[in-house]
């Protein structure tokens, strides 16, 4: 039995909510994994419950850089909200976890039949939007050492607990900086009793200092992010197909 963890899911009427429940197809998803290649036809929206998707922005010379990511405050497929069919960026699964998949005749049939489907996609892809102009922003105006406590944070809403699984060089693949120059941040960090890092897991132990490191981009998408989502309906367990 895996529990309705995503907020926008969770956000609605019982009725649609169920609707939708019955038509998920939910499994466990990896980190590395793609979901969709910048271009490819979106089949599903996917929305995580547990782990994190990064929206990849990638170069004719084949180097690529984190554009937002999506954990379960969202969905992966809001172009279709807006119109398009396609997916505009490379989804990759930064941290490991599960995600529902709905296929996108019963995602229509659903918008069709429940206003508050629309009404919740369109708040998400509002937030999304604001979402990527925040992080230009922080790209420009920010520190590295900002930065990576800012990911690390989001990564953590992403999941229950403390702990992550993520390597340094997945983070580092997706603020498009050096591996060494995350190392050093993070060396950093455990040095002051902030998390203890070992390959591939993070733990944090002081998450106050982690949020003390972090610019205030973090806290103004989290806020966006929790906005997008009402108070959710009490989560229901289901079972995964």
């Amino acid at each position: 039995m895996l529990e309705t963890r995503n907020l926008l899911l969770n956000s609605l009427r019982p009725a649609a909510r169920e609707f939708i429940a019955k038509r998920l197809v939910t499994r466990p998803i990896e980190a590395g994994e793609m979901i969709y290649e910048d271009g490819a036809p979106f089949t599903h929206a996917v929305f995580p419950h547990v782990g994190r998707l990064s929206l990849m922005a990638v170069m004719d010379s084949g180097r690529a850089v984190e554009k937002t990511s999506i954990g379960n405050e969202g969905f992966l497929g809001f172009a279709l909200v807006l119109g398009g069919g396609n997916a505009i960026s490379r989804s990759v699964v930064r941290v490991p976890g599960y995600a529902s998949w709905l296929a996108i005749a019963d995602l229509d049939e659903a918008i069709a039949e429940f206003e508050c489907v629309t009404q919740a996609m369109l708040r998400y892809a509002k937030a999304l939007i604001v979402q990527l102009m925040e992080s230009v922003a922080c790209n420009s105006l920010h520190t590295s050492d900002q930065r990576v406590a800012r990911w690390l944070l989001h990564a953590l809403d992403s999941v229950p607990g403390n702990s992550l699984e993520i390597t340094q060089q997945a983070v580092a693949e997706s603020l498009g900086f050096r591996r060494a120059t995350v190392n050093q941040i993070c060396t950093t960090l455990q040095d002051k009793g902030v998390m203890d890092y070992s390959r591939g897991s993070v733990v944090v132990r002081d998450r106050p200092a982690l949020e003390a490191q972090a610019c205030e981009c973090y806290g103004r998408i989290r806020q966006l992010s929790l906005a997008a989502a009402p108070p959710p309906i009490a989560a229901r367990p289901f079972v995964a197909s």
